[in-house]
């Protein structure tokens, strides 16, 4: 082959659909992925750490990652949110994709390389549906995020209605600005806008649980009863890719 056209082949830029080769399948990659997904009080935290401590208890490693919390951009995100109480929705997304980014190359990646457990407290899903909420067209942002970050190998969606959602969010804290969507102006009232905005938020999770496939649970239900559910479906999901029976876990594989 010419000098000229290896320097060519090596100089390209790849494209977006070359990227996908880099990350492994679900059946593929040493490690597993579980996210959860859900608005604020849907009680998706709580579970993830129970299944955090069940999984370390039966000897796998655990990685846990929480949504906007990277050291690098979060600082940043902050002086922004200061500086631009009106921040564009688009400018909003590329925070939360750059947060992403940095986490996942971090702290994500390498981990589901060595074999470990990865925990995502939030993934891609809550940046597609909260730039829905804010007007950005999902089919228009799902294709950076699938070119970018890998398919969990499991997704769970926990549903509460707004009502529930608002309840609880305003008993826990005072509602900020761009929590309640302030920045779209839907109301005047933060409560009002609150309820709005998270009702065009679970809207786009909906759509996006039904197009991926997510487990849905009811995030209203007490944890006393989802518990089990979730955790039985992590128990055989690990049963058929490691073949291994969880300690303390019923299955429907096991019976």
């Amino acid at each position: 082959m010419p000098k000229n056209s290896t320097i060519s082949k090596r100089s390209s830029s790849p494209k977006i659909s070359d990227r996908k080769i880099r990350f492994r399948s679900t059946d593929e990659r040493p490690g597993t992925l579980i996210i959860v997904e859900g608005s604020d009080g849907s009680g998706k935290s709580t579970q993830l750490l129970i299944a955090k401590n069940l999984l370390e208890s039966n000897g796998f490693f655990c990685v846990h990652t929480e949504w906007n919390s990277s050291i690098k951009i979060h600082t940043m995100q902050k002086e922004l949110k200061k500086y631009d109480p009106y921040m564009p929705a688009a400018v909003f997304d590329m925070i939360y994709a750059s947060d992403f980014i940095e986490r996942y190359l971090t702290q994500i990646r390498g981990a589901l390389n060595a074999g470990m457990v990865v925990l995502c407290d939030r993934y891609m899903y809550t940046a597609l549906a909260r730039g829905y909420a804010r007007g950005l067209k999902m089919d228009e942002l799902k294709p950076f995020y699938d070119a970018f970050f890998p398919v969990p190998d499991m997704a769970f969606y926990f549903r509460i209605a707004v009502d529930t959602a608002a309840q609880r969010a305003i008993g826990r804290n005072p509602l900020k600005h761009y929590e309640a969507g302030m920045d779209v102006r839907y109301s005047d009232n933060i409560i009002e806008s609150f309820k709005k905005f998270q009702t065009k938020v679970i809207e786009g999770y909906d759509i996006l649980a039904e197009e991926n496939g997510m487990e849905i649970i009811d995030g209203t239900a007490p944890v006393y009863k989802t518990t089990p559910l979730f955790i039985s479906k992590i128990a055989e999901y690990f049963q058929k890719k490691y073949d291994v029976e969880l300690m303390g876990v019923r299955t429907s594989c096991s019976k």
